[in-house]
């Protein structure tokens, strides 16, 4: 008799890999222990949210892996960084888009034609056996193409503004980077911010959220780095929640 398959609807924090996750899950239902799980669709350290895990018979992972997906993400707008993320070497200024909110229409309505995405540096996919985010780490990505693959944007939509204060967003992007575990570059990274913004606690800095509805393998990080070149400013994903795999949802919002 064929072994039985089973969908399991995770939460993966935010700092969590989506195998820190399931092994997680594994110590709350030991029943569990020994079975075979994979998970569908991968979240980077700093995305939380729906992570589904296929148990038992995995054979079936395929079909599971081109759903559609839902994502509420918040842009930072004024900086870059390698990962196009917080957990990335950044730049910029922090200069935001003058009269921003009167540009989001145009920005939205040109980020949906995009059908074509190259993968980030830093990123699992592999070429020629190595994935992306060695060859950036060896700082050998120029010696290389990146692939490219085709995307969907179904929808987005733009939810709100707020500014935040030099001194918070310090605070709240040490408190995001010490969540990770592993090697992230973290002691690199926090000295990179920490050089960038503590000298400047009372100014203010932009975060923009949004809604999309994708396909299957779209990165929401490429698609911040190209709304960033859009308004010809930096931008870098401050947070991502996925909400929806195909018909498997969560309702708490970003």
């Amino acid at each position: 008799m064929s072994e039985k398959s089973e969908i399991i609807e995770l939460y993966k924090k935010l700092g969590e890999t989506p195998l820190e996750c399931i092994k997680a899950f594994r110590a709350k239902n030991p029943q569990y222990k020994d079975v075979k799980m994979t998970y569908l669709g991968r979240l980077d350290p700093m995305a939380e949210g729906l992570l589904l895990v296929l148990a038992g018979n995995t054979r079936d992972k395929e079909k599971y892996l081109s759903l559609d997906k839902t994502y509420e993400f918040e842009v930072l707008w004024g900086f870059k960084s390698d990962t196009y993320d917080i957990l990335g070497m950044v730049d910029g200024e922090g200069v935001y888009p003058k009269k921003l909110e009167g540009k989001i229409e145009s920005l939205l309505n040109k980020i949906k034609n995009k059908n074509v995405q190259e993968y980030p540096a830093y990123s699992s996919r592999t070429v020629s056996g190595k994935a992306l985010f060695m060859w950036a780490r060896e700082n050998k990505i120029e010696e290389i193409d990146i692939p490219t693959r085709s995307i969907k944007i179904f929808n987005i939509e733009h939810i709100h503004t707020r500014f935040i204060g030099g001194e918070d967003l310090l605070e709240e992007i040490l408190g995001k980077i010490a969540k990770v575990e592993g090697d992230f570059r973290q002691e690199k990274i926090v000295a990179c911010w920490t050089n960038m913004l503590i000298a400047r606690p009372r100014e203010d800095f932009l975060i923009s959220k949004f809604r999309a509805d994708v396909s299957s393998g779209t990165y929401i990080r490429g698609l911040v780095d190209e709304m960033g070149k859009i308004m010809k400013t930096g931008a870098l994903t401050w947070g991502i929640k996925r909400t929806r795999v195909g018909e498997y949802k969560i309702a708490n919002s970003l």
